[in-house]
């Protein structure tokens, strides 16, 4: 059997274990005689251990067939800005390794291992009064291909982001502790931070009272004073006593042991554990087990503890909790009755054809939790410990092996079954991570370790056990940092097998680069060009979050944005035909200002040109006026794409035959060259105003009047393009799906890339109906659409930024629609967030600052999200007088759906409208958002004969 207490602390390791058992597992090199001859590091004048951790790195990556660590530290290295991304790890050099190696191939130069407190300085933090700087003098940098090299920095290069190896058992966390402390950066480890998750009763009541997850039933006894836990502990299984005086305590022990071992929660269980908690106590094996009818022994025990008890610590008494005994997997080649979905909790059997009885084995579930993309929780990896059930099973005490395979071991057959359990076992992991991440919110910055101290990794265990017949994953305890060892010593051990690597060092190195990113963009003057309308308002609640300084450059002098921003520059640039004379008038604004921007870039299609030709003149990063204006101009984007034949395919194989429509006789010339059925459209529209399929050229000429009749400059449709002329085009209609691809491209390499389907439109028009995110299209058809939109972008000479992309996907390939030079409009970066994590709009920030923005190397969806536009001329009643947009809004403050509003008015003129809001559902799978969606349109009036929701789905399967 498998107890809360052999989770929870575990015995003193002996001589002989201690050769594989902690962290060294994790790497040979920790213990190997690989060191220098000679006195040991403290005799050698080297207090701080740097020359020991040094050759202790250095065995670790012989151990991995690395290269050895090329000293520079007689070169100085120099240059380091407040552009530069530095993540610091302090302290062991062997249990972060395989995250600085896979960070240094991510982000060259960034990771950084320092090994002593002298290489790094504290000093007075210049933007958060009372936190402290770090500054290293000197560290271990980490580069691509598995280098590694030893430099001293000068000046010292400031961290945008801390985390290491805390010593738990030490008061003051060690020299890691002390260093960590009190930062004005994002830290991921502190002395009180680690001390509460090494105390069993503080995260046991974080666990059932937060996560709402089942606990060993505890009964524990504290002092009065005790302030580490909150003033009412009331949690699931968890029994709280305070004691003014833990001397003489004997008769209220008894009545509260008796009261605990005859009570209901104690029905299933036949044994009991006294022991001290708290993190003083880690790794005593300070404990005694009893049966519980030994009510005076448990209790006499009870008391001797209490001797002595102080603030910070606890007695527990608590439940031995037995592994659940499942009947034993049938032999090789058996073919009989299914596993039964509920076990019932049974003597240990002899597998069938056995010699001999099974021994009872208790089963271990390590995970890791890290804080990801959008500070939610992720599980990263699981790992399982399996041991005789009379002996400890803790952490090292033997060889982690896959949660698959031992669920197969337990008797858990059936693969949906197993991955029943990995799907509960996840959102338990995850739910604990977000308690936790909620319960330290709560805190003052004293309580923290520091105003930007959190943990971002968490180890939870769990015990697999029998409750009420059904198999319960009970949470037994959290930690700091055991969980990491374990897991990362199960990646080492597939690797030695042939078994690829996976994605655990990969993922831990993009949430530390990341949350460095975070925080590297705080304080950054950004320059916006365009504050386009109530579609974009997520860019000054995400410029809060991110602690940007908006100076915002806006044609409206009364637009709602002027009091979000800490610059407000009212310049009237509508008419974009002038905007070179435009960008030298808002330099000229700057100038006036004294104001420096680092960066300056544009979310509205109208000034994206604008925008370019400004950081052209400031010399800050981006792509080049030129550049910005093929894309701009759809026919100069199809007709540059036509003369790039270079490539296998080259650039041109994507373009579609177009031609510019300025007159009715541009229509009779391009008659002759696009052949029918064409899509006429505005030259330099959006949002698809205006769109409309023509089947000949006398509907093109009809089309055309009326459009240039209709809107003539920027008053007559807001936001469209027509500042910059109403010429049109005529382009060759292309069959097949629609598509969005969203790419972060950097210096011409692809950062990231996101492919999102569109449903069918309504013929003749091309106003968007519906879409869904994942994309519905198999991994090689979604390469094509990536790999197409970004040679085109490349050969259009967009190398720069964060762009979107419309495709067709046709039976012979995807033929590209056009180019918008700036971040996806209406609910991509929403969506493109909740799916996958990562942040559009961040990204464009990073990329204008000239940082290589960090983002998932292979994101997994977290889930599907289908959604449906709504029309003022079709749902404006029902939206507004109907009520529905009332309903909608309740449903999104449930989390039910998600709205992004484009238009604040739902009304629409029909002809020329654009959608006014996007409603979406999510599931866990498409097929279930899409029927959440479809129920949703019909219960409140969305769908209808005239708008049919189910077909603009049909396309989603």
């Amino acid at each position: 059997m498998l107890s809360v207490t052999q989770a929870s602390a575990e015995q003193p390791h002996s001589p002989k274990e201690q050769d594989w058992a902690g962290p060294e597992a994790l790497c040979p090199g920790w213990l190997e005689d690989e060191g220098p001859d000679g006195p040991v590091p403290e005799d050698s004048g080297d207090p701080s251990g740097a020359t020991h951790a040094y050759e202790v790195l250095q065995g670790a990556l012989r151990h991995l067939g690395l290269p050895h660590t090329l000293d520079r530290s007689s070169e100085p290295r120099t240059g380091f800005g407040p552009l530069d991304v530095t993540v610091c790890i302090l302290g062991s050099p062997t249990v972060f390794l395989p995250v600085l190696l896979e960070g240094g191939t991510r982000c060259p130069g960034a990771m950084v291992l320092c090994l002593s407190p002298t290489w790094a300085t504290r000093v007075p933090s210049v933007t958060s009064p009372g936190a402290w700087s770090l500054l290293l003098s000197r560290g271990v940098s980490f580069e691509a291909g598995g280098h590694s090299t030893l430099d001293t920095f000068v000046p010292p290069r400031r961290a945008n982001y801390v985390t290491g190896t805390i010593a738990a058992e030490d008061p003051k966390g060690g020299w890691v502790g002390e260093v960590a402390r009190d930062l004005d950066c994002p830290t991921g480890c502190s002395v009180p931070l680690a001390h509460r998750l090494e105390d069993t009763l503080v995260t046991r009541w974080v666990l059932a009272a937060r996560a709402g997850l089942p606990v060993p039933p505890t009964l524990a006894f504290v002092l009065e004073a005790a302030g580490h836990l909150p003033a009412e502990l009331v949690a699931p299984g968890v029994r709280l006593v305070r004691l003014e005086d833990p001397q003489g305590q004997e008769k209220l022990v008894q009545e509260e042991v008796d009261a605990f071992l005859g009570g209901s929660t104690m029905e299933p269980y036949s044994k009991v554990v006294v022991r001290p908690a708290g993190w003083r106590w880690r790794g005593t094996g300070a404990r005694s087990t009893h049966g519980k009818a030994e009510v005076v022994a448990v209790a006499q025990a009870l008391v001797a503890r209490l001797h002595g008890l102080r603030e910070e610590d606890s007695v527990l008494l608590e439940a031995l909790v037995p592994t659940a005994c499942l009947p034993a997997p049938p032999p090789r080649g058996w073919a009989g009755s299914p596993v039964p979905r509920r076990w019932p909790c049974l003597p240990c059997p002899r597998p069938p054809g056995s010699p001999a009885p099974r021994l009872p084995v208790a089963l271990r579930i390590c995970t890791l939790v890290c804080r990801s993309w959008g500070n939610r929780p992720q599980l990263c990896q699981v790992a399982c410990a399996v041991g005789r059930a009379e002996c400890l099973v803790g952490h090292g005490a033997s060889l982690p092996q896959g949660l698959d395979s031992s669920l197969q071991q337990w008797g858990v057959v059936a693969p949906g079954q197993r991955q029943a359990l990995a799907t509960r076992l996840q959102a338990a992991a995850e739910a604990a991570m977000a308690a936790l991440m909620a319960t330290e919110a709560e805190l003052s910055a004293q309580q923290r370790g520091g105003a930007r101290a959190r943990t971002d990794l968490l180890g939870v265990d769990f015990l697999l056990a029998c409750v009420d017949d059904t198999l319960e994953l009970v949470a037994l305890a959290a930690n700091s940092q055991r969980c990491l060892e374990t897991c990362l010593l199960a990646e080492a051990m597939g690797r030695a097998v042939g078994q690829p690597s996976g994605d655990l060092p990969c993922l831990l190195a993009e949430v530390l680069l990341h949350q460095a990113q975070r925080h590297l963009v705080e304080g950054k003057d950004i320059l916006l060009i365009g504050a386009g309308g109530i579609s974009k308002g997520f860019v000054w609640e995400a410029a809060r979050d991110y602690g940007l300084r908006i100076h915002l450059v806006e044609s409206d002098p009364e637009h709602f944005a002027a009091e979000l921003v800490q610059t407000f520059l009212p310049y009237d640039s509508r008419e974009h035909r002038h905007d070179e004379e435009h960008a030298e008038r808002v330099t000229e604004l700057l100038r006036a200002r004294g104001l420096q921007p680092h960066a300056c870039l544009s979310y509205w299609d109208d000034c994206v040109v604008l925008a370019a030709l400004v950081c052209q003149r400031l010399g800050l990063h981006g792509c080049s006026p030129a550049a910005v204006r093929v894309a701009k101009q759809k026919s100069r984007t199809h007709q540059h794409l036509q003369r790039c034949c270079r490539g296998r395919p080259p650039p041109s194989t994507f373009a579609v035959p177009c031609h510019r429509l300025q007159s009715h006789g541009d229509v009779e010339r391009a008659a002759t060259t696009v052949p029918f059925p064409a899509v006429a459209k505005l030259e330099f529209g959006a949002g698809g105003v205006g769109v409309r399929l023509v089947a000949n050229a006398e509907q093109c000429h009809e089309h055309a009047a009326r459009l240039w009749q209709d809107l003539r400059d920027d008053a007559d449709h807001p936001g469209i393009g027509l500042g910059w002329g109403n010429a049109m085009l005529l382009m060759e209609y292309v069959p097949g799906t629609e598509h969005d691809v969203d790419l972060v491209v950097f210096e011409g390499r692809l950062m990231g890339a996101w492919v999102s389907d569109n449903g069918p439109t309504r013929v003749p028009a091309f106003l968007e109906t519906a879409a869904c995110l994942p994309s519905c299209l198999a991994a090689d058809r979604q390469a094509q659409l990536v790999h197409a939109a970004l040679q085109s972008c490349l050969a259009c000479g967009l190398r720069h930024g964060v762009f979107n992309v419309e495709l067709k996907l046709g039976p012979g390939g995807p033929r590209l629609l056009e180019i918008n030079p700036r971040m996806g409009g209406f609910y991509l970066r929403d969506w493109i967030q909740e799916v996958y994590g990562a942040d559009l709009l961040l990204a464009a920030v990073l990329v204008a600052l000239g940082v290589a923005p960090v983002l998932p190397a292979r994101p997994a969806p977290r889930t599907n999200l289908a959604g449906v536009m709504c029309l003022g001329s079709e749902h404006g009643a029902t939206l507004g007088g109907g009520g529905a947009l009332g309903a909608l809004r309740e449903l999104q403050s449930r989390g039910l759906v998600r709205l992004n509003r484009l238009f604040e008015e739902t009304s629409g003129d029909g002809e020329y409208e654009e959608p006014c809001l996007s409603v979406a559902c999510s599931g866990a799978t498409r097929a279930e958002a899409c029927l959440r969606l479809l129920g949703l349109c019909q219960a409140l009036g969305i769908d209808s004969p005239r708008y049919p929701v189910e077909h603009f789905l049909s396309h989603f399967k």
